[in-house]
């Protein structure tokens, strides 16, 4: 891997339209600069409306043709398996380019790059396995036949906090359908994204079906918009905040395009009496440090039973000084700064509400210490004695900042940790059957953990939320589903 000394000179990127390398029709670039330590670490075309219309225009002739969308399954389970083997072979460049981008430690860098070749890996399988059904039986002179086919050209817009894992999630069910796809990455984090049209190229997917336009602030923005409302796009999957959801939702409107969106969360983290307790510490510590916090399905809202809290919340507080901050590239670095300037402003002006609401355990305030002060630091935040009326409880920080709350019995808790107008993720931590299954049914979330957080190995199920987390799911079978369209064909026998 990377050493520290070793820093890769900054990359120039192109845009990857209709199968071809191009810079923004204007000439236009703009850089993405490190929020370790400020520096430049790429250069990227700063697409705007007009290159977005022919990237849309080249997946839509690409679909129309036919000649992918129509492809046998074989194809394209095969160019997934390709495209995943070379993913695992470049995984040192695409973790480097990550770390660069987003900040995050190139060790968790490279295993979402090792995830996204699994994902490729899951959706060939997927492809091979395309069925529909048939009614052969509740009349004896028709037949019918239900088939499932692409959606369409879909339009994929995706964050800065997991670049390439997070759009492979869009892209191996597209592929595996036989969709064809114009992306917008993040401006902050782009590179892995275009290093991905690459690959996906000499895996032999052919030109138009795969297009990433690249934009920086108001021009991504008139970007993912026209793309969203264009009427030659057939689906958007989105992930990103709530509120752009709804920019995207409006935009979408025009001509009433399928959507998924997975938007923002405040995940609640509930731990009982009886779990196993330096357990579920080391899963609340996950839970809200992973990415410093920068993760859609945070534990930012831990509620712990009073039986145990101080206990809990004692230990917890160690386990986060004992987080090393610094220079992504050290493979001793476990938590690296926030992804830019306004993030971190946002960050502290919610510190500054949680110590006028709360008691702060740990933490507060941006970290400064030797070279954290010139990179976008916060310390890892521990507030207690937080009420669920707290802004700190309600708004989504984004940031490694932990909000602690108590509780007494199974209803309390349930009622507590529904009452958000987010509903992404959950977790319990009991050793009681019965209560975990009670609280996991009762809890509004599209996903929850039992005794884990983050993740129990399961990478085949759906993933989604409810209420203004979103709606649609990603991975899984239903994952699948969102890019297809499903026709009903009746035969009447002669």
């Amino acid at each position: 891997m990377t050493s520290i000394a070793d820093r890769p000179e900054v990359t120039t990127f192109q845009q990857f339209i209709d199968g071809q390398w191009a810079d923004a029709g204007e000439g236009a670039t703009f850089t993405r600069t490190s929020p370790y330590d400020g520096r430049v670490v790429g250069i990227y075309p700063n697409g705007g409306v007009a290159d977005a219309q022919k990237a849309i225009e080249a997946a839509r002739r690409t679909f129309d043709s036919g000649a992918w969308s129509t492809s046998p399954a074989a194809d394209r389970a095969r160019i997934l398996r390709k495209a995943a083997d070379l993913i695992a072979e470049r995984a040192d460049a695409l973790a480097t380019c990550i770390a660069n981008e987003v900040g995050k430690p190139k060790t968790m860098a490279f295993g979402e790059v090792m995830g996204t070749a699994e994902v490729f890996q899951l959706f060939a399988a997927k492809a091979l396995n395309l069925s529909g059904d048939s009614f052969t039986q509740q009349i004896p002179d028709a037949v019918g036949i239900v088939i499932h086919e692409p959606v369409g050209v879909v339009g994929i817009i995706t964050p800065w906090n997991f670049p390439l894992l997070l759009i492979s999630w869009k892209i191996g069910p597209a592929i595996a359908a036989g969709c064809t796809m114009v992306a917008k990455p993040s401006h902050y984090t782009p590179g892995s994204t275009l290093m991905l049209a690459g690959i996906l190229a000499e895996a032999g997917l052919p030109a138009g079906v795969f297009n990433v336009v690249t934009s920086e602030t108001d021009n991504g923005a008139l970007v993912g918009q026209h793309i969203a409302a264009s009427e030659l796009v057939d689906k958007v999957a989105f992930t990103g905040s709530t509120a752009s959801g709804k920019a995207v939702m409006r935009a979408a409107a025009s001509n009433v395009k399928k959507l998924s969106l997975e938007l923002g969360g405040k995940s609640p983290n509930i731990v009982f009496p009886d779990a196993q307790v330096d357990a579920a510490v080391a899963g609340a510590f996950f839970g809200i440090y992973l990415n410093g916090g920068q993760v859609c399905q945070a534990g930012s809202r831990l509620l712990v039973s009073n039986r145990v809290k101080d206990e809990f919340v004692a230990k917890l507080a160690g386990m986060g000084a004992a987080l090393k901050m610094g220079d992504p590239m050290d493979p001793a670095t476990t938590m690296g700064p926030v992804i830019n300037e306004s993030q971190l402003a946002k960050i502290e002006g919610y510190l500054e509400k949680g110590k006028a609401e709360a008691k702060l355990v740990t933490g507060g305030n941006r970290a400064i210490d030797g070279d954290l002060a010139k990179g976008l630091f916060v310390q890892p935040t521990i507030f207690d004695e937080v009420t669920n009326t707290d802004t700190i409880a309600r708004e989504e920080i984004f940031g490694p900042v932990l909000s602690v709350l108590s509780f007494d019995d199974v209803e309390d808790v349930i009622r507590t940790a529904n009452d958000t107008m987010y509903g992404l993720a959950a977790a319990v931590w009991t050793k009681d059957i019965n209560v975990a299954l009670k609280v996991a049914k009762g809890l509004r979330a599209g996903t929850v953990w039992v005794n884990a957080y983050h993740g129990t190995g399961l990478y085949n199920m759906p993933y989604g939320g409810y209420k203004q987390s979103g709606f649609g799911r990603e991975l899984g079978n239903a994952g699948l589903e969102e890019y297809m369209e499903t026709k009903s064909i009746q035969i009447k026998l002669q």
